[in-house]
């Protein structure tokens, strides 16, 4: 089935991708199904954070893929692969301002407009499943004030939106990216690169407890930060945060 199809939308839930991975688990789902949360009580981010949103103004949902290929050594390709798609999808509904914060976060000026969070499902080297969950703010317009920087199409448009048929789109785009990614993903971190979030520009870092000023060059395959100071340097997933 294409990605979106079909798409089940739930009331309340704890967590979307909570829920999809319980039905993986239970042979209950297949590729493309998608899960919309009108509500979501126990939201995840990356690292564990907590995804605050108000019930029934956003975008939350998770789309269960099957890759059925060996785990790949460069994975993070999938990520951009998604990252882009939703990249796409926000800046067709506002504008050239719209970026993507490594490592998954979407990000329109410097306000955080939603997020990602991947988990996989791997048995032995079977790449089995991947699960995308995807928050996207699009009516809210007050905030949890514990989140920085929010910003919701509502704020950028002045206008309501419908969320279901946002998603309904979203996941299309989706679908794009995954061809893409399953048979011709040799451009996609070229692609991930032109908008990546404060590339060629010097931005403020902290590794430890050492805090840095770097050049941002780009991301590399493997989903590495690639910064530049006196020399060129390069961070995992965790060894650095913006400031």
């Amino acid at each position: 089935m294409p990605i979106g199809q079909p798409l089940v939308i739930l009331e309340s839930i704890d967590s979307t991708n909570k829920y999809a991975m319980q039905q993986v688990h239970a042979h209950m789902t297949n590729h493309g199904t998608t899960y919309f949360a009108l509500e979501q009580t126990e939201g995840r981010g990356q690292r564990g954070r907590i995804w605050k949103t108000t019930a029934g103004e956003n975008i939350i949902m998770t789309i269960v893929t099957e890759p059925q290929c060996i785990f790949p050594p460069v994975p993070f390709l999938f990520n951009a692969a998604i990252a882009l798609a939703c990249h796409d999808f926000y800046k067709k509904w506002t504008d050239d301002q719209t970026k993507i914060k490594w490592p998954n976060d979407l990000y329109w000026r410097d306000r955080k407009a939603g997020g990602i969070l991947i988990e996989n499902v791997v048995n032995g080297n079977q790449w089995t499943h991947a699960l995308i969950g995807i928050g996207i703010n699009v009516n809210q317009v007050t905030f949890d004030p514990d989140i920085p920087n929010p910003v919701s199409l509502r704020q950028i448009r002045g206008e309501l939106l419908d969320p279901v048929e946002l998603a309904k789109e979203l996941a299309g785009l989706v679908e794009h990216y995954w061809m893409q990614w399953k048979y011709d993903p040799s451009n996609l971190m070229t692609q991930f690169n032109d908008v990546l979030f404060r590339k060629g520009e010097q931005t403020k870092f902290r590794s430890g407890a050492r805090n840095f000023e770097a050049l941002v060059k780009g991301v590399n395959p493997f989903g590495e930060l690639i910064l530049e100071t006196a020399m060129e340097e390069v961070f995992a997933f965790g060894e650095v945060s913006w400031l």
